[in-house]
């Protein structure tokens, strides 16, 4: 396989918690595991772990291993007036030149030497956003101008190949076959 590196596409920053919290803490490293997720992540497991999805159906596949969250994006809602800063929205992976969300489902990231992962969906925001950042779940999630609804809530894959990642990292991406399936809700 083959990986074209998007533009100059790297590692941020980097985050875990081993407890449900909000906010993740930085990290310079961390270790994937596949078919788990981030080692020593709460969210980290081959079944569901967000307590939402936990309450419903605990034996669903876990396809929210990792999550991604564009640093322009931040920086942009930042911006805005918002308190933000990696790992604030409990992201693991801050990125920089990569757009994430315009990417289809199955797309492959190759992290540094050894991490792959595959995109599964899109991050369902929860009202603890709203709770914590009055008025940014409504930027987050709108409207456009053509009445689409548009989510700007971070992107969701889960750990097809081990490996340690780094601040820093480049990131390769190498689309799926086939046509290009929007990514949903996970």
């Amino acid at each position: 396989m083959t990986y074209a590196p998007t533009v100059s596409a790297t590692v941020r920053a980097l985050h875990r918690s081993s407890e449900y919290t909000f906010a993740k803490e930085a990290c310079p490293s961390l270790d994937l595991i596949a078919g788990i997720g981030v080692d020593g992540d709460v969210h980290a497991g081959a079944a569901v772990r967000h307590r939402s999805r936990v309450e419903r159906d605990p034996s669903q596949p876990n396809l929210r291993q990792v999550h991604l969250f564009d640093g322009e994006l931040l920086d942009m809602l930042a911006s805005e007036g918002f308190d933000l800063s990696p790992g604030v929205l409990g992201e693991n992976v801050t990125t920089s030149g990569l757009d994430a969300l315009s990417l289809p489902t199955g797309t492959l990231l190759r992290i540094g030497a050894d991490a792959l992962l595959a995109l599964t969906g899109v991050r369902n925001p929860c009202v603890q956003i709203e709770a914590r950042f009055p008025g940014l779940l409504k930027r987050m999630v709108h409207r456009d101008d053509k009445g689409e609804l548009v989510r700007l809530t971070g992107a969701m894959a889960v750990v097809v190949q081990a490996g340690t990642i780094h601040e820093g990292d480049r990131i390769a991406v190498q689309l799926p076959p086939g046509t290009p399936q929007i990514l949903q809700l996970v």
